[in-house]
């Protein structure tokens, strides 16, 4: 394997997962042998029960696109997008900063923190897909 370019940003898991799935990884780890390496499916396997089994560069990349009017540092948005935050204490947490950054709107005018937050938790409920449904509601 031959680096083009080292270190040439931060990759979401959806991006790893698609990766993955064209080097032929699979949960089965006997379909794995040969193709691509154990840890490498381990991550596949890992990845599949994440957010980012369900997302489309399509999605990705028009969350990107839309929540640039949030100003969110490129590793808090890889955050939202690899983690997909469903309630406000999930954004506060994966957010640095969060109540100081959202209480200004894009403009720079002061606003309702808490409003700000809805709306990017709006955003990710409308652009990214739902993420898996754990094992344990599955047996229910």
């Amino acid at each position: 394997m031959k680096i083009e370019k080292a270190n040439a940003g931060y990759l979401t898991n959806f991006e790893v997962l698609d990766f993955l799935r064209s080097r032929g990884a699979k949960t089965d780890p006997m379909g794995c042998l040969g193709a691509v390496g154990a840890s490498e499916c381990k991550v596949y396997e890992y990845l599949l029960k994440t957010p980012a089994c369900n997302q489309t560069r399509e999605s990705v990349l028009e969350f990107a696109k839309r929540s640039e009017k949030f100003k969110l540092a490129e590793a808090d948005r890889l955050n939202v997008i690899n983690w997909r935050p469903s309630s406000a204490a999930d954004a506060y947490s994966m957010i640095e900063e969060c109540g100081r950054r959202f209480s200004r709107d894009e403009r720079g005018e002061a606003c309702n923190e808490d409003e700000r937050v809805q709306e990017l938790l709006d955003l990710v409920k409308e652009v990214l897909p739902p993420p898996p449904r754990k094992a344990e509601a599955l047996a229910e």
